[in-house]
């Protein structure tokens, strides 16, 4: 017994150093960077990017070039490897120097630093090439077609997206305002492109994507186009452009129904005019405007807009919306979104639509009231005579509406976007199919002021709650339904239907069936939930509230 006891102490003592003997493992760290370290070639030359918890991270990679108001080319090429762990610079635009600090809060904006050379993306992808195909999806920022970037918000990064569903996440820079939308097409050929430049950027990322993203793990024949706000409208207006036909096989617009028709280009070339006679210049000076400022630029620009808009209501005709944007140029864009010809254009392109329930609604102090005799009177001036007729329409639609504010903030314009677009694709006969939703989550963050505000689906479709926690509290209910939307938005990626098993079951949209998916705590889907409180608010029938 003794002898054995002693043979166990023996083990015992000399087990931690037999431990200790062992060679030991290098340490996994968050970030891998080094010189031999996710490198990878592409069209131009190579890239090196890095590895941030497993995830291929690649920032600012060149994707074009262009002068001013010229069309984009392909990039200089260069010479061993390029660096390419930084956001690139964003497109020069209006300078922010003030927030309003309750709302600034949960958004947590990186204005980034500006140059016109500006045509650069960034790529996440959860392995670089091998002979897995994973889906592509790419990402273009809201801000309208005046403002933002892929680095203006914590929710755009693609790196969680790519971990969730094995696929590669691209997001893209391009040109805003009066440097991507400015009509100089009057003053001679050598302008011709200028009217859609900043579009043009973005067909220029999807050839690059088309050309180079195999090297990143990725699918070139699988490819979706998302965006939010101004970014669903680029969805839009490229669902529109022959050129883009080809370069991407799905289509995701989140909060950006609102373009029913690009600017003629009549109106937009009396901007252009308006701004030569602003800056002094004679038509064949129109050379010059290569050369001045872009604060010059722009400050004539805006001149400009605000001279025809004046004058367009001279002449009784509407100048709502009035601004930098798509244009109907005979060229890049050459017919109305509501066209046949253009129809056609997307006709096999599989379409994810929808809107937040209230958008703007939290950010106006006005519909933040407590009491609900002052709902019923603000509401009244809205709506006169149909106060009690539209908060009944509000609480069939929302059962869940109690507060008095909930009947102050509920959004009808973008959800009757989303609902004209979805109606218009779905009724072309043989046409892909057409999925809606409705993202009605409230936030808790700051009493709840913030509700499904603009922009607040985002870091639910990339799966970035914890990024976001000051827009989405980074509490259970919402990881739990970032975890189902994000995975709804790969399995559309990747198929065309976003139905998954933690849904349940997500039917093709039609007009008859208004079968929308509303994302919340508990998600349900829903036909014409909110058909009477569209109809109460706009006066018209749903059809025709919605061009249908």
């Amino acid at each position: 017994m003794r002898s054995n006891s002693i043979l166990l102490s023996l083990a015992v003592l000399t087990l931690p150093l037999l431990t200790v003997a062992q060679p030991s493992k290098p340490a996994v760290t968050p970030i891998m960077a080094g010189k031999d370290i996710a490198v990878v070639p592409t069209e131009s030359g190579k890239v090196r990017g890095y590895i941030h918890n497993g995830t291929y991270t690649f920032k600012g990679i060149p994707y074009a070039k262009a002068e001013r108001f010229m069309a984009p080319t392909k990039p200089d090429s260069w010479s061993g490897v390029r660096s390419s762990m930084t956001y690139g610079p964003v497109c020069p635009m209006d300078p922010t120097t003030s927030t309003n600090d309750e709302i600034e809060f949960p958004f947590h904006h990186d204005w980034g630093y500006t140059n016109e050379n500006c045509l650069s993306l960034n790529v996440w992808s959860p392995q670089l090439t091998d002979a897995k195909k994973r889906p592509v999806l790419v990402w273009f920022h809201g801000g309208g077609f005046t403002a933002g970037s892929s680095v203006e918000l914590p929710s755009y990064d693609g790196e969680n997206l790519t971990k969730k569903g094995d696929v590669v996440v691209v997001t893209v820079n391009h040109r805003l305002n009066v440097l991507g939308f400015l009509d100089l097409s009057a003053y001679g050929d050598k302008y011709k492109n200028s009217a859609n430049a900043g579009l043009m950027d973005l067909v220029a990322s999807l050839q690059w994507v088309k050309q180079n993203i195999a090297q990143f793990g990725g699918d070139p024949n699988n490819v979706t186009i998302f965006g939010q706000s101004g970014g669903g409208g680029k969805v839009t207006s490229l669902m529109n452009a022959p050129s883009a036909k080809g370069l991407f096989h799905k289509a995701i617009v989140q909060s950006g129904s609102y373009i029913t028709n690009f600017t003629e280009g009549e109106l937009a070339q009396k901007v252009s005019a308006a701004m030569l006679e602003e800056l002094k210049l004679q038509p064949n000076q129109v050379d010059e405007l290569q050369k001045i400022t872009y604060e010059q630029l722009n400050a004539a620009g805006k001149k400009a807009l605000r001279k025809v808009g004046e004058s367009l209501k001279g002449e009784g005709r509407p100048a709502f919306g009035l601004g930098w944007g798509p244009i109907h140029d005979g060229n890049f864009l050459p017919y109305q979104p509501s066209e046949t010809a253009a129809i056609e254009l997307a006709k096999n392109i599989p379409l994810l639509v929808g809107s937040t329930k209230t958008e703007f609604g939290p950010f106006n102090p006005a519909n933040r009231v407590t009491d609900m005799e002052a709902a019923k009177a603000a509401l009244e001036k809205r709506y006169p005579g149909k106060t009690d007729t539209y908060m009944a329409a509000v609480k069939k639609a929302y059962p869940e509406t109690a507060n008095p504010s909930d009947y102050m903030d509920v959004d009808i314009n973008f959800r009757a976007g989303a609902i004209r677009q979805a109606s218009q694709k779905a009724g072309v006969a043989g046409a892909a199919p057409v999925y809606a939703y409705v993202f009605s989550w409230a936030s808790p963050v700051n009493d709840g002021m913030y509700k499904s505000m603009h922009c607040m689906e985002i870091p639910f479709a990339f799966d970035n709650i914890s990024r976001c926690e000051e827009m989405t509290g980074g509490g259970k209910d919402a990881q739990m339904l970032a975890d189902k939307m994000s995975r709804a938005w790969i399995a559309f990626a990747r198929t065309g239907n976003p139905n998954h098993k933690g849904l349940p079951t997500w039917p093709q949209y039609n007009a008859d069936n208004g079968a929308t998916m509303i994302f919340d705590n508990v998600s349900q889907v829903k036909n014409h939930h909110d058909k009477e409180l569209i109809e109460v608010a706009t006066g018209k029938p749903i059809a025709a509230a919605t061009g249908k």
